[in-house]
């Protein structure tokens, strides 16, 4: 299976985000990842990243409870941001809300809602959904 070669991880909470890099090395999802801790700091970097050509990441996890900018107030700027490559965002959060889970549908860029914690077999089917979208 192919894996991806950059993830990145935008969530304020140490302990997910060393779960899922653990996660994500079991599951032999990723080549590398960027972390931010929150939506105003991936936004920045990402942009950044843009402008200067260099490699984007493939798949995006995002987290929706955050501090400086939450998950929603990224969504709504990054959705701003001319990008010739399609970064697929999944947002990965406790909220079980269903207001919540209705209103990421509305997002083009976010292929699906996944309630935490994401499992190896969950990352495993990103993956496939990952590979089918590259071919």
């Amino acid at each position: 299976m192919k894996k991806v070669d950059l993830a990145c991880i935008v969530d304020d909470d140490p302990i997910f985000v060393f779960g899922i890099k653990k996660v994500m090395e079991l599951a032999n999802f990723c080549n590398g990842f960027l972390v931010f801790k929150n939506g105003r700091e991936a936004l920045d970097k990402l942009k950044a990243i843009i402008s200067s050509g260099e490699k984007l990441p493939d798949i995006l996890l995002l987290d929706l409870n955050m501090p400086i900018l939450d998950g929603w107030q990224f969504l709504e700027e990054f959705t701003k941001i001319p990008c010739s490559k399609k970064i697929t965002i999944y947002i990965v959060t406790s909220s079980v809300d269903p207001q919540d889970v209705a209103k990421a549908k509305s997002y083009e860029l976010v292929s699906d809602y996944i309630v935490k914690p994401i499992s190896v077999k969950r990352l495993k089917e990103i993956l496939k959904e990952f590979e089918t979208s590259q071919s």
